[in-house]
């Protein structure tokens, strides 16, 4: 009798940062989320003020006051959590609506923050940086559209080197340093690295090993 051949075990994904913040997060967040459960309060209402709140840190962007613009980063920083963490707490659709408001909502949340750092440069006469900040918002908006494509498509894409959280724990670094020409420049270079790096993952798949 012919013997079944056995099946290599599935190797888990590594855990990206987001993973990683989130459990770390987890005790902290899950009290106020399971709080603002009770009270049905929408996950799409903490959505839409976060983004909102981006008006806030393109303004103190936008003056100069780089060290403000960290710190409140860092205050709101939980609002991008709690709506996700909320939404699965009420049992929501997880592809619905929501998910869909939110990925849409995030894109529009860091082109309100760029445009800070655009009327910065643009005030301070410094062509060269509006051209790296030109850079480095549309690398930061392939990075998402090019997972967000690839994943309608039916590939794993969630790789690279500076995903939105990465993207905005670098900036916050860099803010609160007072460097947030160091912060552009480096986000301009690893997004459109990170865009080579989805590129590649999705060919890897169709022709590479990742096809085997």
């Amino acid at each position: 009798m012919e013997q079944p051949t056995p099946t290599e075990p599935a190797v888990a994904p590594k855990p990206t940062l987001t993973d990683r913040l989130r459990l770390v997060a987890a005790p902290v967040i899950d009290p106020i989320v399971t709080s603002l459960a009770h009270y049905k309060m929408s996950p799409d209402f903490l959505t839409v003020i976060g983004t909102l709140a981006h008006f806030l840190l393109a303004w103190l962007v936008a003056i100069g006051e780089f060290r403000w613009a960290g710190i409140a980063m860092i205050v709101l920083a939980p609002l991008d959590a709690l709506d996700g963490a909320l939404s699965r707490k009420l049992g929501r659709k997880q592809n619905g609506f929501g998910a869909y408001l939110d990925s849409t909502l995030d894109r529009l949340a860091e082109i309100i923050l760029f445009g800070g750092f655009l009327y910065y440069y643009l005030a301070q006469d410094n062509p060269q940086m509006v051209f790296v900040t030109y850079l480095a918002i549309t690398g930061s908006l392939m990075v998402s559209y090019s997972r967000a494509r690839a994943e309608s498509l039916g590939y794993t894409n969630k790789v690279g080197v500076a995903s939105r959280v990465e993207r905005y724990v670098l900036l916050i670094v860099f803010l609160i340093l007072n460097l947030p020409h160091i912060a552009i420049i480096i986000l301009a270079a690893l997004s459109y690295f990170t865009l080579a790096q989805r590129i590649y993952t999705v060919w890897d798949q169709e022709y590479g090993k990742g096809s085997q």
